[in-house]
């Protein structure tokens, strides 16, 4: 009993002695876990309220946009762009106004509120970019900026709206004069469309319409 006495009391005093020399780095850990921890929620909190003032932000520039009033939506895509520009809220609140600007004939406007959606929609919004590169594609061409629709289709990823792309790839070929080209595209659209999809007939008509090269000679 009396070495057990002792044995306790030694790993009593090598326990304090050990408190003694690591407790303020004991007491330091604990509150710097704490801090954060405590700041961890503060961030997840304050996401959470950015994420929802960006969404009420952007449902009422879309309700202004419906009805009517361009120029109150077209400040409050301001206001939301510069509030959150990492959100993917202000992607789509860019592309909103871009596609305003195109229905009203303003096509510069809209590539530049595209090309500022493009250059935002990366990292965690990155699927987004290749929708807003199909936008913007779009607008080049109605700017009759063939070559530059085509390149901004030629750096969007395979498997990304491969048949909406072909087929926008095809019209863009044919305003270039590359039909051989555009033939091509048309039919990869196809094959990606598949006959039940709504666009198989009038893709196919496209495809259709363009005269199949002449053989030389012939």
């Amino acid at each position: 009993m009396a070495f057990d006495a002792y044995d306790d009391y030694e790993q009593s005093e090598r326990l304090q002695q050990w408190l003694r020399e690591n407790g303020i780095s004991i007491v330091v850990g604990i509150v710097l876990g704490l801090v954060l921890i405590f700041g961890y929620r503060q961030w997840r909190a304050h996401q959470v309220k950015s994420r929802a003032d960006a969404a009420a932000q952007f449902n009422a520039l879309t309700n202004a946009y419906a009805s009517g009033k361009a120029s109150q939506a077209d400040g409050m895509v301001e206001v939301l762009l510069k509030a959150h520009p990492d959100s993917a809220y202000a992607v789509f609140a860019a592309s909103e106004r871009a596609a305003d600007d195109a229905q009203n004939g303003k096509l510069e406007a809209a590539e530049s509120s595209l090309k500022w959606a493009q250059a935002h929609a990366d990292g965690e919004h990155g699927a987004l970019k290749s929708l807003v590169s199909m936008r913007l594609a779009r607008v080049e061409l109605a700017r009759g900026e063939s070559k530059q629709a085509l390149a901004v289709l030629s750096a969007i990823p395979a498997g990304d709206y491969d048949a909406l792309r072909g087929e926008l790839r095809g019209d863009v070929l044919v305003k270039l004069g590359r039909n051989a080209e555009a033939r091509k595209a048309y039919q990869a659209a196809l094959d990606a469309f598949g006959k039940d999809a709504p666009q198989y007939n009038s893709v196919r008509m496209k495809l259709e319409n363009l005269a199949p090269a002449r053989k030389q000679g012939a």
